[in-house]
Formats: structure tokens, C-alpha cells, sequence
């Protein structure tokens, strides 16, 4: 039996594909015209309340590999959202951590988040929603063990 194309396109790894980049453009735009990218989010809520980390630190919170963190604090400081400041507890190592400017915007940047989660969900029941968000979450873990080597959870 031949794999066909509808299939692929039936299939959870595409459709989560898609749907990724789907609300990647739902919410770009909103982003925006904050002056914020979708793909600054983990940084922006890793150090949303105030917290500093290295470079190496937030790389690894967000899953992004070194060379690509490097490029996005380079551009976040450029854009004035994050701040470098010496560790104090090693000084060959710099802390990044928001701006007051950056902290001021965040309220509204997670407000308009949520508001394009509520348009993409507006389809389910809250039931619903909570059945996806569990099995999404199960594959995330399932397949972050997987890739760690660990043993598959139950």
C-alpha cells in the first residue's frame, strides 16, 4: 500500500506543523506592533518577572540552539528589550535580563496573545480545549523524553 498525499496531510505531524505556523501569522502581526517577534516569547516569559540569565541559560529554557540565542539577544538589545550586565558571581559571563522599557510592554503583548488564542480556539467547548491542551502536552513530554534518552511516560 502506497503512502499517499492525503494521508500525510492527515497526519498529527503536519497538522501540528501548520498549525504552528498558523498562529505564528495569527500572531505576528499583534506582535508587531509592539515591537516584539513570536520568536522572542520564550525569552520574554522566561524573563518576564525580573529574572537575569546567561546567554547558555535561556538557550536552553527556550530549546533554541546557541548560534540562533546569540542572534536573538543581539537584536533584542539592539530593539532596547533585553540588558546585559556583568554575573556577579562569575565575572567571564554576562547576565541578560528585560528592560524597563520591555516590562512596561508586556502586559499588553500577553493581553494580545490571548486574545489570538481565543480566536483560534473559538471553535471548542472548554472541554475540548482542555482535552487538546492535555494531549498536546502528552506528546510534548513524551517525545522531550524521547529526545533526552529517557524512557517513554506512561
Amino acid at each position: 500500500m502506497q503512502y499517499t498525499l492525503e494521508q500525510h496531510f492527515a497526519q498529527p505531524g503536519h497538522l501540528i506543523n501548520r498549525l504552528a505556523r498558523l498562529m505564528a501569522r495569527l500572531g505576528e502581526p499583534r506582535v508587531r506592533e509592539l515591537g516584539f517577534g513570536v520568536g522572542q516569547m520564550p525569552v520574554l516569559a522566561t524573563l518576564k518577572d525580573g529574572a537575569a540569565y546567561t546567554q547558555t541559560q535561556l538557550a536552553v529554557i527556550a530549546k533554541i540552539e546557541q548560534p540562533s540565542m546569540a542572534q536573538m539577544l543581539t537584536r533584542m538589545e539592539r530593539d532596547g528589550l533585553v540588558q546585559r550586565a556583568p554575573d556577579p558571581k562569575d565575572k567571564r559571563s554576562v547576565l541578560f535580563s528585560l528592560t524597563p522599557e520591555a516590562k512596561r510592554r508586556l502586559p499588553k503583548l500577553w493581553k494580545l496573545l490571548g486574545e489570538a488564542n481565543k480566536e483560534a480556539l473559538a471553535p471548542f467547548t472548554p472541554e475540548e480545549i482542555a482535552t487538546l491542551c492535555s494531549l498536546l502536552s502528552r506528546m510534548v513530554q513524551h517525545l522531550e523524553a524521547t529526545e533526552n534518552g529517557a524512557a517513554s511516560p506512561a
